[in-house]
C-alpha cells in the first residue's frame, strides 16, 4: 500500500509540477490562471498571472520558466464533487503559445504563437535537452464536430527557432526524456498510448513511420486516457493515467511495471525532488491536490 503525504491543498487544476532546490514545488493552476509555489509546509504564493491556460512548464538554461499556454482552450467544469477540463468556449480562447516566465518579477513574454504559419492550437507539456532547446506537445482542440491533428515540436529559448519535429500526432500530451537524452517519449491521451523516437542530434530524430510497431513504446489496455510524464532514473516511462487515475509505470522495453493508484481519476503529472531525487510529486487535479511519496525506482534530475 503506498503511502501519500497531502502537500497542498485548495489547487484550481494543478498541473506541471516542478521540484525546486530549496524544497518547494513551482505548478500551474490551469483554472486559477497562475502559476504558484508550494513550499513545503504547504504554504501557497503567486509567481505570475498568467492569461488563457498554463499547462506545462519547465524551467530552462536561464533560470526562467518556460510555459505551455493552451490559451484557455478548456472551461473549468465541477462534476460529482471533482473538477474537470470541459469544453472549448470561444470566448474565452486567447490562441496557444509558447512563454517565457520571469521567477522574480513575474513578468510573462510570448515566445512562439505559430510555427511555419500554423498557429500553436494547446501546448501543453514540455521537456528541456542538455543543450538547452525545449521539447513541446500541442494537444490540440476539439469542438463542436472538428478535431486538431497536431504534433511534437522543438524550440529555442531566444524565441530563434522553432520545428515540427512530428506530425501528425492525435492528441499528444506528457513529453519527455531518457535519461542519456538518446530517446524521446511522448503520450496521447485519448489513445491512450506512449510513442517513442530516437533523437539524432538537438531537434532531430529519426525517422518514424505510423505502420512502424517499434515507434510505440506501449498501449493501456481499455478506457485509460494519458496525461503527462517524466522519466526516472531506471528510465521508466511514469505517466499520470486518467480514469484509472494514478501513475503507470513503463519500463524502457515496453513493460507495464505497475500502476500506483492515486484515488483520483484526473491525475495529472509527476516530478522528482528531494535530496535523492526519489521523492515523487504528484498533481491530483480532480481534487485539486500536490501530493509526495517515496518512489520506489532510482530518481532522476532534469536538466536545469
Amino acid at each position: 500500500m503506498v503511502e501519500f503525504t497531502e502537500v497542498a491543498s485548495g489547487l484550481r487544476f494543478p498541473e506541471g509540477p516542478i521540484a525546486m532546490p530549496d524544497g518547494s514545488v513551482v505548478l500551474v493552476e490551469m483554472f486559477g490562471k497562475c502559476i504558484t509555489r508550494v513550499a513545503p509546509d504547504g504554504g501557497k504564493s503567486t509567481v505570475a498571472k498568467v492569461e488563457g491556460g498554463p499547462n506545462g512548464i519547465a524551467v530552462g538554461p536561464d533560470g526562467a520558466l518556460y510555459l505551455c499556454n493552451n490559451g484557455g482552450c478548456f472551461t473549468e467544469v465541477d462534476f460529482m464533487g471533482l473538477t474537470f477540463p470541459g469544453p472549448f468556449t470561444p470566448s474565452n480562447y486567447i490562441g496557444g503559445r509558447i512563454q517565457r516566465v520571469d521567477m522574480g518579477t513575474g513578468t510573462v513574454t510570448d515566445l512562439y504563437t505559430e510555427c511555419d504559419g500554423n498557429k500553436l492550437r494547446g501546448p501543453n507539456d514540455i521537456v528541456f535537452d542538455n543543450s538547452g532547446g525545449m521539447w513541446f506537445t500541442d494537444h490540440g482542440i476539439r469542438h463542436d464536430r472538428s478535431s486538431d491533428l497536431t504534433g511534437i515540436y522543438y524550440a529555442k529559448t531566444d524565441g530563434s527557432m522553432i520545428r515540427e519535429v512530428v506530425f501528425p500526432s492525435e492528441a499528444p500530451n506528457g513529453i519527455g526524456l531518457s535519461p542519456d537524452g538518446t530517446k524521446l517519449y511522448w503520450a496521447e491521451t485519448h489513445t491512450g498510448r506512449v510513442f517513442q523516437a530516437t533523437v539524432t542530434a538537438p531537434g532531430e530524430i529519426a525517422p518514424i513511420s505510423s505502420i512502424d510497431p517499434s515507434a510505440c513504446l506501449c498501449g493501456l489496455p481499455g478506457l485509460q486516457l494519458l496525461d503527462s510524464l517524466a522519466v526516472d532514473g531506471d528510465g521508466n516511462v511514469c505517466v499520470a493515467t486518467l480514469l484509472n487515475g494514478g501513475i503507470t509505470v513503463i519500463s524502457p522495453s515496453g513493460e507495464i511495471l505497475q500502476h500506483i493508484a492515486t484515488g483520483d481519476p484526473l491525475t495529472t503529472n509527476i516530478c522528482f525532488g528531494g535530496s535523492d531525487f526519489q521523492t515523487a510529486y504528484i498533481t491530483l487535479s480532480g481534487t485539486g491536490k500536490l501530493v509526495s511519496m517515496k518512489w520506489p525506482y532510482k530518481g532522476l534530475r532534469l536538466n536545469y
